[in-house]
């Protein structure tokens, strides 16, 4: 059956595709495949290969930029809103809501299906900001020889807490998901990160409840699967491809507004994420951008520019030339 794409909420040269993934105790479950169609010169040093990105926590695909940019490269450029998130979130469903971040190979491997099937196979490129980050570190390293390179834009590799924090508290939270997996948290975001990226002027208008101000509800049956995710990590991954890890080179505790978080990450604690870094492969190169936020790709002119610049020379100098 031939695949029915749609014009997606980007405009122009922007498609989407939904991925029916099953039933849940909340209903029908889909992902949403969105894909670039602007022109890509055939003569370019990426012209083999196939772009996948993953978004990260509270989030959906709407970096046109990002796309461009693979595009000028001759990329394919692929986006997946993974269930229950964006495009793919429906009444009645609890947001970013899984009990595994394994759950999420079911919506890799179909968005997969598609890509492979709209022409010869090309090599892969995995990219993956903060918790999408995570779950395609995971999702390589179970799949030995599916990627070729793998991207990762801050991604949460370790709790906030630090490796004796997140330790300490996983017997707790693990013992709550069991008997309340859905169960309230009290809300730790309060809004400043997405007021960093108000200010630089990178983050436009979401629709209504795809990207709250200050983040979903979180839930203790999700924050178990994402320690255990961490913990696997913190035993030693095996990506056996090539893997770039940027990060900011500094961050700012969120607990009060500061200017610094247009300057620094506001999420993540960013030297525990350099070192949780270096247990993902053999072949790991991590870049620190200075000034640039948690979303490297959504920071001021000139680390933006400088994180682009190092995505091109790692990629086309060596790694996929």
């Amino acid at each position: 059956m031939t695949a029915e794409w749609a014009p997606d909420i980007l405009g122009e040269p922007f498609e989407q595709l939904a991925l029916p993934l099953g039933e849940d105790a909340e209903g029908p479950v889909i992902a949403t495949l969105v894909r670039s169609r602007a022109h890509r010169a055939a003569l370019k040093p990426l012209a083999d290969v196939d772009v996948l990105y993953v978004h990260g926590w509270s989030d959906y695909f709407f970096q046109t930029e990002l796309a461009r940019f693979w595009n000028r490269l001759g990329a394919h450029f692929y986006a997946l809103d993974l269930r229950k998130y964006g495009r793919s979130l429906r009444p009645g469903q609890t947001p970013g809501y899984v009990a595994s971040l394994d759950e999420y190979d079911a919506d890799i491997d179909a968005a997969l299906g598609v890509i492979r099937g709209e022409g010869r196979r090309r090599r892969l490129v995995l990219m993956g900001h903060s918790t999408g980050g995570l779950t395609l570190a995971l999702w390589a390293s179970r799949h030995p020889d599916a990627a070729s390179a793998v991207v990762l834009n801050s991604p949460w590799l370790e709790l906030q807490t630090g490796a004796i924090g997140r330790q300490a508290i996983a017997p707790l939270i693990a013992a709550r998901a069991r008997f309340d997996p859905l169960g309230a948290h009290p809300v730790v975001d309060l809004g400043y990160y997405t007021r960093a990226q108000r200010e630089l002027g990178s983050l436009p208008d979401s629709p209504d409840g795809w990207r709250p101000e200050r983040g979903f509800p979180t839930h203790p049956g999700w924050l178990a699967a994402v320690i255990a995710g961490h913990r696997r990590v913190a035993d030693g991954l095996d990506i056996d491809c090539p893997v770039l890890v940027m990060l900011s080179r500094g961050s700012t505790a969120p607990m009060q507004w500061m200017p610094a978080m247009t300057t620094t990450d506001s999420v993540l604690v960013v030297d525990d994420i350099a070192q949780a870094a270096t247990r993902l492969g053999s072949h790991v190169m991590i870049a620190r951008i200075p000034d640039a936020i948690h979303d490297v790709f959504l920071s001021a002119d000139a680390p933006r520019k400088q994180a682009y610049a190092v995505v091109r020379d790692w990629a086309c100098a060596g790694t996929l030339a």
